[in-house]
Formats: structure tokens, C-alpha cells, sequence
């Protein structure tokens, strides 16, 4: 399952929180219709068949047809020139435990 950093917890945590929406707010990620790039939006709830994240302080809902596609992945975000960009990179495999 696509895994959230905690700068991008706090990210979204900000972005629904400013905009005054309910506790269900979140980001949802999605395919543009034509399934070529994946969008990014706050919402005001999940749609009925997304899949929420687990074990993050802000809501993060995948469209369903994006679960195959981020199941390996780690959502990051920072400031960019343009504001707040998200992104996504490959899970680093766990490391041996000493």
C-alpha cells in the first residue's frame, strides 16, 4: 500500500484545516480520465470506492483504479516555486535489523 511521509501528512493536514472542511477532508489521488497522469485534489470525502491509506494523520484516499499503481510507492511533499508539489518515489526496501 502507498505509504505517506510525515511532511506530507502535515502538508495535507494544513490544506484541509485552512479551508475550514470537514474531519473527512483529505487528498484524493486519482487517473485523468484519459489514464495518462495522475491527479491530486483536496476533497470533502472519499468516493465510495476508495481505498483510504492507513496510519495517517491526514486522510489520503486512492481512486480505486490507482491502488495497483501506488501500491509500492512513498507520496512526499515540498515547496516548489509554484507552492506545495507532491511526489511520488519508489519504497526504499527495509533494511536488515540489527
Amino acid at each position: 500500500m502507498l505509504t505517506v511521509t510525515e511532511n506530507a501528512q502535515a502538508v495535507v493536514k494544513g490544506l484541509t484545516s485552512e479551508q475550514g472542511m470537514p474531519e473527512t477532508a483529505g487528498l484524493r489521488l486519482s487517473l485523468a480520465p484519459d489514464q495518462s497522469q495522475l491527479q491530486v485534489a483536496i476533497v470533502p470525502q472519499p468516493e465510495p470506492t476508495d481505498q483510504a491509506v492507513g496510519d495517517t494523520e491526514a486522510p489520503v484516499y486512492l481512486a480505486e483504479d490507482t491502488v495497483p499503481t501506488l501500491q509500492d510507492q512513498t507520496l512526499d511533499a515540498a515547496q516548489t516555486p509554484e507552492g506545495i508539489g507532491f511526489t511520488l518515489q519508489p519504497q526504499q526496501p527495509a533494511g536488515p535489523s540489527a
